[in-house]
C-alpha cells in the first residue's frame, strides 16, 4: 500500500481481543433479556453508547444495568465482572509488532471505550506487560469516553486528523467494525477490515504495510 504515512488502529479485536458472546452470556446470567438486541458487535442501546462517550458515569451505567435486569440487588462487582467478561487480552507478540510499526509510521490508537473497561485494561497492561500507558507504541492513544465522542461518528475521525495535521489520503484505518470503516472511508481515509481468523500480523504482511 503506497503513500501511507499514518496508521490509526482500532483496539478491540485488532490489538486487544474481545469475546462478545462471553459478555452476552454474562449479562444473560444477570437477567438481561434479549441481550443481543441491547449489546452486540454490530450495535448497542443508548445506555452503552452514553457510557462510551462519558455522558454517564460508571455508577449511572451500573444503575442502568440494574434497571434492565429488574434486579436492584446486583452489586457493583457483579455488574463489573459481567461487563468485563468481554475483555480477553493482548496476544503475545502484538505489542512488539506495534513497536516496530511505530518506527516506520505515525501510529495512533482510536478506541470506543468506557470507564470500567479502561480501568480494567490499564490494570491488565500493568500486571501482564509492565506498561503504565501506550506512549511507546503510539503518537497518541484516543479513547471515546475521554473525548466525548465515539465511532462511527465522523467527528472523532476529523478530530484525530486535524489534531495531528494528517492527510486522509496518507492515512490508513484498521478496524473490525464495517460501520466504523464506512465513515472513515467517506472522509477519504484508507480502510482495512480485520476479522477472525485473520490477524493483524497477517493483514499487515498481506497488504505490504509491514514485512
Amino acid at each position: 500500500m503506497q503513500n501511507i504515512q499514518n496508521i490509526i488502529f482500532d483496539y478491540g479485536n485488532v490489538i486487544f481481543m474481545l469475546d462478545f458472546e462471553r459478555a452476552q452470556k454474562a449479562f444473560t446470567d444477570l437477567g438481561v433479556n434479549h441481550v443481543e438486541h441491547i449489546f452486540a458487535h454490530s450495535g448497542q442501546t443508548t445506555l452503552f453508547d452514553d457510557f462510551d462517550i462519558g455522558k454517564i458515569t460508571a455508577k449511572e451505567f451500573r444503575d442502568g444495568i440494574r434497571e434492565l435486569t429488574g434486579r436492584a440487588d446486583l452489586t457493583d462487582k457483579q455488574i463489573d465482572i459481567a461487563w468485563n467478561a468481554l475483555l480477553i487480552g493482548v496476544p503475545q507478540g502484538r505489542h512488539e509488532l506495534l513497536h516496530k510499526m511505530r518506527e516506520k509510521y505515525n501510529t495512533f490508537l482510536l478506541s470506543n471505550n468506557n470507564e470500567i473497561h479502561y480501568n480494567f485494561i490499564m490494570d491488565y497492561l500493568k500486571k501482564e506487560y509492565g506498561l503504565d500507558d501506550y506512549s511507546r507504541y503510539f503518537v497518541k492513544d484516543y479513547y471515546s469516553h475521554l473525548l466525548g465522542m465515539r465511532k462511527p461518528n465522523k467527528e472523532i475521525f476529523e478530530f484525530v486528523l486535524q489534531n495531528h495535521g494528517l492527510r486522509p489520503e496518507e492515512t490508513l484505518f484498521i478496524d473490525d467494525s464495517p460501520q466504523h470503516l464506512e465513515t472513515a472511508a467517506k472522509i477519504g481515509i484508507h480502510t482495512e477490515l480485520l476479522t477472525a481468523p485473520d490477524t493483524l500480523e497477517m493483514l499487515l504482511s498481506r497488504k505490504g504495510i509491514f514485512q
